[in-house]
């Protein structure tokens, strides 16, 4: 149905029902960005979860004067986005919201932010396939109603532990989503982020979970 690309991070380009959406696409300074690698085209939005530095909000801002496409984010955000000269949608955490084809719904996340709440992001694509990018969060009870109300095909979670979820945390996560498939992101770009896609298998393995993860370089491409 749709096509996913790592980037490195947190970076993630998912392309369904002709439409790609580029979440937190941190390029510049990014050192597990794939080397030599041209930056994504026709991108329809920018999906921004929070400010820090390592989630590409600089890069949305650049991407989106310079080759199109919506910044997309918490309503701060996206405030400072546009008063950057980008073209930005912003919202708050609840009820969706639409993008050219696509809808969006902005999730809790547990963490830290310098501009508004950090979030989470559902994003349904006008095929039907519905993608959940968590952000950087510890778990929270409220990723049942998210598995509840809008059914991920991917779940795409942090499991780097120090400052998100480690791997035993994102199998419980997966429990709660009851999603099917997930993109481990936000490890091994620093010494810190101690978590790997090998210990979330373990961890998957004793929830007795059937669920599928796709593990990705830096770089490649898995189809959905």
């Amino acid at each position: 149905m749709g096509r996913v690309t790592f980037l490195g991070h947190a970076n993630v380009l998912i392309e369904s029902g002709g439409v790609k959406v580029l979440f937190d696409p941190w390029i510049q300074g990014n050192p597990a960005y794939p080397k030599g690698m041209e930056e994504p085209d026709g991108v329809l939005a920018y999906v921004v979860t929070h400010g820090h530095g390592d989630h590409g909000l600089e890069d949305a801002i650049r991407l989106s004067k310079k080759r199109g496409g919506k910044v997309v984010g918490i309503f701060e955000l996206a405030n400072h986005a546009s008063d950057r000269g980008a073209d930005a949608v912003g919202a708050n955490i609840g009820g969706p919201f639409k993008v050219g084809d696509i809808e969006v719904i902005l999730t809790e996340a547990l963490h830290s932010s310098p501009l508004g709440a950090p979030t989470g992001a559902v994003v349904k694509f006008p095929d039907g396939f519905t993608v959940y990018h968590a952000g950087d969060t510890g778990i929270f009870p409220g990723m049942s109603l998210i598995g509840e109300l809008y059914s991920p095909e991917l779940a795409i979670l942090p499991i780097g532990g120090h400052f998100t979820m480690g791997p035993r945390e994102a199998a419980k996560a997966l429990e709660l989503l009851g999603s099917p498939k997930v993109l481990p992101i936000h490890y091994g770009t620093f010494p810190v982020l101690w978590g790997s896609p090998d210990k979330l298998r373990d961890e998957i393995r004793a929830r007795k979970l059937d669920v599928e993860v796709v593990e990705l370089t830096p770089g490649s491409s898995a189809g959905l």
